[in-house]
């Protein structure tokens, strides 16, 4: 099982000199969560959907992106590569051949893998995480804002009486957020009391006009924005089994439920190839 046979060939990326707004476009458009950065030729960088809500007032590709990624060759065993995303914290590890970017893995392509391989392991053993969940009314612009504090890609959605009823993931809110222009205004004023007719006041109190650009949330209620349909799992439930819903469903996450259908905990696909650590492929 190497890179080369479960890898993305045919990778979207933008190239230095570019615009932030194109990002955009591209994440909505193709649900990926990041893109490589090219310039001439030559990978430079990293830029991902939390780039951009990290960062929303910022437009330079340079200045949002993760510059000198960790990059791996195309013959590389996936079991290496899932020990780097893990070890590493990151979902995407751009493949070079010859220092030219020819694909990507993704932590989706490790989940493909794994689907594969019938990993018969429990996954209340080793890979569920604590969560916590989110009223279904709770503005977008505060959901966005606790993703950011918290560190996590997905937050489950209750109504009222505490039953689950969707998920909202960063994929989500950059579907629904915009671009929003304002004008901002800088004071360079000194501060003096001079008498405001004198020259010196007319050159010590002055203001600069300048153009806004940032990546907005709508204010409107989570429950909007939500997917409904959520796909879940037992604490009995194997590796393998989760990693073929995970594929099929095309999520990065699973809300793991009890015996009373209670969420109890969430399965994130970063801590589900830990079993590639823990498994022998053969």
């Amino acid at each position: 099982m190497i890179v080369r046979n479960y890898m993305t060939s045919d990778v979207v990326h933008v190239e230095i000199p570019g615009n932030r707004d194109d990002v955009l476009k591209i994440l909505k458009r193709t649900g990926i969560s990041g893109v490589p950065v090219i310039k001439n030729r030559k990978i430079v960088g990293i830029i991902t959907r939390k780039d951009l809500l990290r960062k929303p007032e910022e437009t330079q590709l340079g200045l949002l992106m993760t510059a000198k990624p960790v990059v791996i060759e195309p013959d590389m065993e996936i079991r290496e590569a899932a020990r780097l995303l893990v070890t590493r914290r990151i979902r995407r590890l751009p493949v070079v051949e010859d220092g030219i970017l020819i694909g990507l893995l993704s932590v989706a392509d490790v989940i493909h893998a794994l689907a594969q391989l019938k990993v018969k392991e429990e996954i209340k053993e080793h890979y569920t995480s604590r969560t916590f969940a989110l009223w279904e009314e709770t503005p977008l612009p505060v959901v966005g804002r606790v993703m950011e504090i918290s560190g996590v890609d997905a937050i489950p959605i209750l109504d009222a009486e505490n039953k689950l009823q969707g998920m909202i993931s960063e994929r989500d809110l950059i579907r629904n957020s915009s671009i929003e222009d304002s004008v901002g205004v800088s004071d360079f004023s000194n501060g003096t009391d001079d008498d405001e007719w004198t020259w010196e006041s007319i050159r010590d109190n002055h203001t600069i006009s300048f153009g806004i650009s940032k990546v907005q949330l709508p204010n409107r209620p989570v429950k909007l924005a939500m997917v409904r349909n959520v796909v879940s799992v037992p604490l009995n439930a194997e590796v393998s089994e989760c990693a073929l819903k995970m594929r099929r469903s095309r999520v990065d996450q699973l809300p793991v439920v009890n015996g009373d259908k209670k969420l109890v905990g969430m399965l994130y696909d970063r801590e589900l190839i830990r079993a590639f650590c823990r498994e022998d492929p053969e």
